[in-house]
């Protein structure tokens, strides 16, 4: 059982090693569960949606959860082939059904698969319902193989069910299609050989898409499918060298996004939820509150004053996001890491309808994605961000959060610290930025953030913070 832990968003292993047909049962069984008591308690109408990515073994493993489920008395209505997590998200919401299940990693690497629980509003599971299906674990580990897959299918137990095509119809009526191809602009879209390949094709024409790492790759050249600046050279290239309007990439599983404009420019989180704000709220007029992440910039706080909308911070990671969406009237909610969701559409990081969101901004503002970028620096000032993973020694990192819980710091790199934050991590703020320390829950990591008013300056606060790190604090 000690192998089995979920950790931000479900629970993911190495393929042969952790994550194998036996330990997959037993979270399933675990999951088959805690859907039953869910439906017993008025949740939904006792199914689960089961989706899966690009990944090796991907449809294997979707139909061995899918006969678990179905062995335990749960109904299922499987995608009939590759599908987003956002899709899972949607069918299960639109269904009115207990529970999504998604078989993917997300953005690790390669060597990786993992096991995603929806809510049955179409959200992540919150912490308290992961922790209601990790406490089953134990009592779901053993017992008999589960039935025969194609006996389930055949009694009706396990419907199979054209999920990418009904998502794809959800984005065509969700995003201005038709003005984004009257505009006659090219996007060029790297699905990273994950599930969210083809579908930009499908909506906007061959013509008009250049793809990028489209084929069926489980290997993925070994590099982790995450939408970030360092996994995206080719990207930026293609954008400049086919005449593209932006670049646009998706993770492993679709959820998260991350852009490149005209000029080959990586576009972080922290401007595209800004440009979501901006668009929703400016052009659209839409109300609602901002909820960001802990990590995330200072930039979305100056836009809720100015707009008069409510902002909310909450610790790192979508999971408590989601809920805010579910419970409240929400306009843009992210996380610096290329998860985000907006207004009118589900409580669920979407990757692609985000990306064709800023593709439809452009486009009915008729400016280039780096004007509409130096229009909100013009605006509410200059915000850059940096950030590094430091890998370190168990008894360092110990010693380092020891020191930032006890003394703090009374200066970050010469300039006096004028506030600090404990919400998720360390953030000191002074005069000229903030430095924020966050260490990983699972592993000898600390994450170093900062934001200030030039990207140098940004860098240098990092920089700052590594030293402090690797001087033991």
């Amino acid at each position: 059982m000690s192998a089995i832990a979920f950790g931000t968003d479900g629970w993911r292993a190495v393929l042969g090693a952790d994550y194998t047909f036996d330990n997959l049962t037993t979270v399933s069984r675990a999951t088959a569960a805690w859907v039953r008591d869910q439906h017993a308690a008025g949740v939904g109408d006792g199914r689960v949606v089961i989706g899966y990515d690009a990944r090796f073994q991907g449809d294997a493993f979707a139909r061995h959860v899918a006969a678990v489920f179905a062995s335990e008395g749960v109904g299922v209505r499987l995608a009939n082939g590759i599908a987003t997590t956002p899709a899972v998200s949607w069918a299960t919401a639109d269904g009115g059904h207990t529970a999504g299940i998604v078989i993917t990693a997300s953005h690790n690497p390669p060597q990786y698969n993992g096991f995603k629980i929806k809510q049955a509003a179409g959200g992540p599971a919150t912490p308290e319902m992961i922790a209601d299906v990790e406490a089953r674990l134990p009592a779901s580990a053993g017992g008999a193989a589960p039935r025969a897959y194609a006996d389930l299918v055949a009694e009706g137990r396990i419907e199979t069910f054209d999920l990418r095509g009904g998502y794809t119809e959800l984005l065509r009526s969700r995003i201005d299609v038709d003005a984004i191809r009257g505009a006659s602009v090219r996007v060029a879209y790297d699905s990273m050989f994950g599930a969210g390949g083809g579908i930009v094709t499908d909506l906007l024409g061959k013509a008009r898409v250049v793809e990028l790492h489209h084929d069926r790759n489980p290997g993925m050249y070994g590099r982790a499918p995450e939408p970030i600046e360092k996994n995206l050279p080719e990207l930026m290239e293609a954008v400049v060298a086919e005449s593209c309007a932006v670049g646009l990439a998706t993770d492993g599983d679709a959820d998260r996004i991350g852009l490149v404009d005209e000029e080959g420019q990586f576009v972080d989180s922290h401007k595209i939820l800004a440009l979501l704000v901006k668009y929703l709220h400016v052009e659209k007029g839409l109300r609602g509150d901002i909820v960001k992440t802990f990590s995330t910039t200072d930039m979305l706080d100056r836009m809720g004053e100015r707009y008069g909308l409510r902002v909310e911070t909450t610790p790192i990671g979508f999971k408590y996001v989601g809920p805010k969406i579910i419970e409240g009237d929400v306009l843009v909610g992210g996380e610096e890491s290329g998860g985000m969701a907006v207004k009118g559409h589900i409580p669920e990081r979407d990757g692609l309808y985000i990306g064709l969101l800023a593709v439809e901004m452009m486009v009915k503002r008729e400016r280039t994605l780096s004007g509409l970028v130096r229009e909100l620096m013009d605006e509410f000032g200059p915000h850059y961000q940096s950030r590094t993973d430091l890998h370190t020694t168990p008894a360092r990192k110990d010693a380092v959060l020891a020191t930032l819980a006890g003394e703090g710091l009374r200066e970050v790199a010469g300039r006096p610290v004028t506030s600090t934050e404990t919400l998720d991590g360390f953030k000191f703020r002074t005069d000229a930025g903030w430095l924020l320390f966050r260490p990983s829950g699972t592993e000898p990591v600390l994450r170093v953030y900062s934001e200030a008013s030039t990207a140098d300056a940004a860098d240098a606060l990092v920089a700052w913070g590594v030293d402090f790190v690797g001087n033991g604090g």
